[in-house]
């Protein structure tokens, strides 16, 4: 099965998250837009993984202390638009210890270098400009108190992603 580490958002956050998306169709973007239980940061993606157990009992032997996330405004990156999630030490430092325990257990992950951003936008078109950083001045804050294991698969309406497992903060 496809597995990834994220952290999934809540309510508050994905509101906020939806208005942003109804800002850049208003400004004329168009794309494939992440349907709202699909916003989330992304830790680690496992890709196909057989072990759920081993991945769930790593993410349980890393500590977790719980942490407030910030997201303003949005960016672009290649023909995507992410929410900014604000520069944060806690997670970072979170995602390095997750993901050396990941190698240290021989569980393989994506190594691109971490970047928290959360995908509002795939395949964006529709704004001549199609500036950097679009003018959405949405800003909203979120506290971490645990994180997810997801099971990704294709549906009838797109991606569909499934918590399998939950690890609470202390």
């Amino acid at each position: 099965m496809r597995l990834f580490i994220a952290i999934v958002l809540d309510e508050n956050m994905t509101d906020a998250l939806t208005e942003m998306q109804d800002d850049l169709m208003r400004v004329g973007v168009k794309g494939g837009y992440t349907r709202p239980e699909n916003l989330h940061i992304t830790l680690a993606f496992l890709g196909e993984n057989d072990e759920p157990e081993k991945v769930e009992e790593i993410m349980r032997d890393v500590p977790l202390r719980a942490f407030t996330i910030k997201v303003s405004g949005t960016r672009r990156f290649k023909d995507m638009v992410f929410a900014n999630v604000e520069e944060n030490r806690d997670l970072h430092d979170y995602v390095k210890r997750l993901r050396k325990a990941l190698s240290d257990n021989d569980i393989s992950y994506d190594m691109k270098k971490f970047m928290p951003h959360i995908t509002l936008v795939r395949r964006a078109s529709g704004n001549k400009e199609f500036p950097v950083q679009y003018e959405i001045d949405t800003e909203e804050s979120m506290r971490v108190k645990g994180i997810s294991l997801m099971k990704s698969e294709h549906g009838k309406h797109g991606m569909v992603y499934t918590e399998i497992a939950y690890v609470r903060a202390f």
